[in-house]
């Protein structure tokens, strides 16, 4: 696979995305609701899940240059959640916004959730199961 074909299908995706949250970033007034729980909830929630995305396309990356998934996952996480503080003090220079430590928490929440459950689906040895369980089932009567 050539240089530009692995940085077009691996290191694009996740240097858009964190440009899209540096766009986001980068407003001094986000557009909100009137109803305050709901603009919180939905705010937080474009957090978590932003960066639950992101860490999914470091993992991409970092599946293909370790090993043991636990290193990549972790990597990847980490990849994530420094963005994410290189991302509050960002904000912290942009009028109209702050850095918040709520905000870190939520985004390292939404990277750390999607390295579990990425890490949960693809357990070792459930595939074996699930095999043996397609086997038992065809050998029965």
């Amino acid at each position: 696979m050539s240089f530009v074909s692995t940085f077009l299908r691996l290191w694009l995706p996740p240097m858009l995305w964190m440009a899209l949250i540096f766009w986001f970033s980068a407003q001094t007034q986000l557009p909100g609701l009137t109803v305050t729980w709901l603009d919180w909830l939905l705010k937080h929630s474009g957090h978590f899940g932003g960066y639950a995305v992101l860490s999914l396309l470091w993992w991409r990356i970092t599946a293909r240059s370790f090993q043991d998934r636990y290193v990549a996952a972790a990597s990847a996480f980490a990849g994530a959640l420094l963005y994410a503080i290189s991302d509050e003090i960002h904000q912290s220079f942009v009028p109209g916004r702050d850095a918040s430590g709520i905000d870190l928490i939520i985004d390292g929440l939404g990277a750390a959730s999607a390295m579990g459950v990425l890490l949960w689906r693809k357990r070792p040895g459930k595939r074996r199961v699930e095999a043996t369980r397609s086997a038992t089932m065809a050998d029965s009567p």
